[in-house]
């Protein structure tokens, strides 16, 4: 079966996208057509990028590069949730992405993101990377904005328009995720 990674791209004390990664996942959750886990940077406490050879030589030697690149090639698709500072990525997410190459390859990425402005500015910064990483990003995606969507911008209340556009990127996620599968079997 497709397997989906929701990748928590904060780990800033407090975070908003703790409560909106859940939320993605719960929704993932009653769907039947892929499996989703959720992938919490916090877990996986990645240093600054410290390997010798770019990444895109699969010439991995650190321990927390060897488990975040076994991790990462474990999935067939992605939905990225990312804040926006100052408007790019989490610091923390645009790290783990560039610690790997070939685990990114051919796989499908969706986004959900968050901000003042909904995150937009965040998710384009992101839709390059993932072209560089021949990553397939899907049109459909989340844009949470802290006014609205935030009570007092910090306890999270999506509406419903919301959970319908999860539901139209989940469904394109899973979609390429699985057309993209004979790509990644070569």
């Amino acid at each position: 079966m497709t397997r989906i990674g929701i990748i928590l791209g904060s780990t800033r004390p407090g975070r908003n996208g703790e409560a909106v990664a859940r939320w993605a996942l719960e929704v993932a959750k009653q769907r039947s057509d892929a499996e989703f886990e959720l992938v919490d940077l916090l877990d996986h406490q990645l240093p600054h990028l410290d390997e010798a050879y770019p990444p895109a030589m699969g010439q991995y030697t650190q321990p927390h590069t060897i488990r975040w690149a076994n991790t990462i090639a474990s999935f067939d698709g992605f939905v990225m949730v990312t804040p926006e500072y100052n408007h790019s990525t989490s610091g923390a997410l645009k790290n783990a992405i560039d610690f790997l190459y070939a685990e990114w390859n051919n796989k499908a990425v969706g986004f959900v993101s968050y901000g003042s402005a909904g995150g937009t500015r965040a998710v384009e910064h992101l839709r390059l990377i993932a072209g560089e990483l021949q990553m397939a990003d899907v049109r459909a995606q989340v844009a949470l904005s802290l006014f609205t969507d935030f009570e007092n911008f910090s306890v999270f209340k999506p509406s419903q328009f919301q959970q319908d556009a999860l539901t139209a990127t989940l469904d394109q996620v899973v979609a390429w995720s699985t057309a993209l599968a004979p790509l990644r079997t070569r």
